[in-house]
């Protein structure tokens, strides 16, 4: 059993902290290993995982014992020390890590990109002035990459997750669904022409049930119902629209709620890659950056994903996708994307069966340790 040292500064969007517990929970639970997970916000993570006490600064969780991540941070470091999303480590840590006999195995683990780049880059190495050498691990689609997240029991959950539980789950929630109705769940960054695809569903002719949990789209949202809140189980009805707030969600109840859906709009990394194992339709909100670079990322994955699609289905997605992440008005790109249905729900389950064929980011980072 090696001891792994796992550290994660919080943002705002929950996706380092969402990728980094995973993570720890795999390498604890699936592989026997030893983690302490270091966290710079107790309380963020509370959301995310409710058993956390933020008023604990070291307390154990699901196996991993999760410890808080102050400025004058002293430790004898891990085995393999995991610096998640170029946080920066403390001085005091690295130094510790140098000094180690041996020294410890520091990594430092990339976000996820389907560029043409990251095979070339990843597991290379680079020397420090101070401290052992650092090696950059990127998670990826590629034999040549870290691979994905993925619980070793994931697909077989979802498999057994019936007409029964879902309805079970729904009802936990507040939700009451039509079965004519398309089920979407809606957890993006802010877009004011989000406004134009409420305009289309509404136009369409057809039933809709919007499942939106807390997040940054509400106040977009909001504009559109013309409300001043958006209040937790409430349902806002405008013709065949139903859109409907809920709680923030644990990590295992929204895996059900994009088993639950027939189209999740999702945003960054962690539910951009549970969605993806959902094997349902989706839509990806990547995180912008400046200079427009985060569209080089979205063009690299559509890239890949699009491959299998006829020319029509595969525009569908790209003009869709393309005309969110851009801000465009959505209607035109909505009406082609529905044309596509039937298409898109068969490539989503056959993309996430080709993606569970390679192994995954937890299998790779014990792989690498063990032969180092």
């Amino acid at each position: 059993m090696k001891s792994w040292d796992i550290f994660c500064h919080v943002v705002d969007n929950y996706g380092d902290i969402g990728v980094t517990w995973r993570l720890a929970r795999q390498l604890t639970i699936e592989f026997n290993q030893r983690i302490r997970l270091f966290v710079d916000d107790l309380g963020a993570f509370k959301h995310l995982c409710p058993d956390v006490d933020p008023a604990r600064e070291s307390q154990e969780v699901m196996g991993v014992e999760i410890v808080l991540w102050h400025p004058n941070l002293q430790i004898a470091p891990a085995d393999i020390v995991i610096e998640a999303f170029a946080c920066t480590l403390p001085e005091a840590v690295i130094a510790a890590m140098a000094e180690r006999t041996p020294p410890s195995l520091w990594i430092n683990l990339e976000y996820l990109s389907a560029e043409d780049w990251v095979e070339s880059c990843h597991l290379l190495s680079s020397p420090q002035l101070c401290g052992p050498e650092k090696y950059f691990f990127f998670p990826g689609f590629g034999e040549n990459t870290g691979g994905l997240l993925r619980e070793n029991n994931l697909l077989n959950c979802r498999q057994q997750f019936g007409t029964h539980e879902k309805s079970r789950f729904l009802r936990k929630l507040g939700v009451s669904h039509a079965e004519d109705s398309m089920l979407i769940s809606v957890f993006t960054y802010e877009n004011p022409q989000i406004t134009t695809w409420l305009d289309a569903l509404l136009q369409s002719g057809r039933s809709y049930h919007l499942l939106v949990p807390p997040g940054r789209i509400e106040n977009d949202i909001k504009r559109w119902l013309k409300v001043d809140s958006f209040v937790t189980g409430e349902c806002y009805v405008q013709g065949q629209v139903r859109i409907q707030a809920i709680p923030f969600l644990s990590q295992q109840e929204y895996d059900f709620l994009l088993w639950c859906c027939d189209l999740n709009l999702v945003r960054g990394e962690d539910s951009f890659v549970r969605a993806q194992w959902a094997g349902k339709p989706f839509l990806w909100h990547i995180y912008q950056q400046d200079e427009y670079i985060h569209l080089d990322k979205l063009t690299a994955f559509l890239r890949l994903y699009l491959q299998g699609l006829d020319r029509d289905a595969a525009d569908a997605v790209e003009r869709l996708w393309m005309d969110w992440n851009r801000q465009k008005p959505l209607q035109l790109s909505w009406d082609l994307w529905r044309q596509q249905t039937a298409k898109l729900e068969q490539h989503a389950e056959n993309w996430c069966s080709e993606l569970a064929g390679k192994k995954s980011l937890a299998e790779t980072l014990v792989l690498f340790a063990e032969n180092w």
